[in-house]
């Protein structure tokens, strides 16, 4: 069995995740891959059944219902631990993540807990629409300010763990829903004294497919943001 996990959650992905798995396989050898899709009404599923035949590295799920990113991510989280993977990898799955850049999170982490990757670090390149881009640079920048943690980026999943350093930190602590979890997360990790480590990544629009985020997520994340700063342990 690899010792890496690449992992990503799912919903209506069907454009982008033999390209995901495609390219996962080309830049990431000797790991696995796990796919947590929510029941996609577009057949997501289907196409993970057929890649499944010729990945044998390739392990999915599909829940029942819509469950959410947070909840997707604390079972790859604890999955990692239980079945022996010394790192784990998060990304995206419509490919706005490039699976080229895994290999530099996976040589980062032999020396430290874990790595973010970043749009907004120094050598970071982004493809987003104008207004969806001033709105994440000002989020970030609020986040950043209130938190006192030093990230550009804090709703990204283009994440790392060292679980065999992050013997101890476990992402069932984090409370909160949808994007607002990665910022959690990172207040947590960083709470715990955990290293941080930001590198610069190219971040692309997604080519095909619909983004998830709601108009209002913005919102819940501010809101989210005011209660871990003045009401958390």
């Amino acid at each position: 069995m690899s010792k890496n996990l690449i992992f990503s959650a799912t919903y209506d992905e069907k454009d982008n995740i033999k390209k995901l798995v495609e390219k996962i396989n080309k830049f990431s050898l000797n790991s696995d891959i796990l796919i947590i899709d929510d029941n996609s009404p577009d057949g997501t599923g289907k196409i993970l059944n057929e890649l499944k035949r010729e990945n044998s590295n390739l392990k999915f799920i599909i829940r029942e219902n819509k469950l959410g990113l947070d909840t997707a991510h604390k079972y790859a989280y604890d999955y990692a631990i239980k079945n022996g993977y010394e790192k784990l990898i998060t990304m995206d799955a419509d490919l706005s993540h490039d699976p080229e850049e895994i290999p530099k999170f996976i040589n980062l982490l032999d020396k430290h807990e874990f790595v973010i990757g970043s749009r907004y670090a120094k050598g970071g390149k982004c493809e987003m629409p104008l207004p969806r881009l001033f709105l994440s640079i000002i989020g970030n920048k609020i986040i950043k300010f209130v938190l006192k943690i030093n990230c550009n980026e804090f709703t990204t999943s283009f994440r790392g763990f060292n679980l065999s350093k992050l013997n101890n930190f476990h992402l069932k602590e984090v409370k909160s829903k949808g994007y607002s979890f990665f910022m959690e997360s990172l207040y947590r990790l960083n709470k715990n004294n955990y290293e941080i480590l930001e590198i610069p990544i190219f971040f692309k629009n997604r080519t095909a497919g619909k983004s998830k985020i709601p108009k209002i997520e913005i919102f819940r994340t501010l809101k989210n943001l005011i209660l871990l700063h003045f009401f958390s342990k």
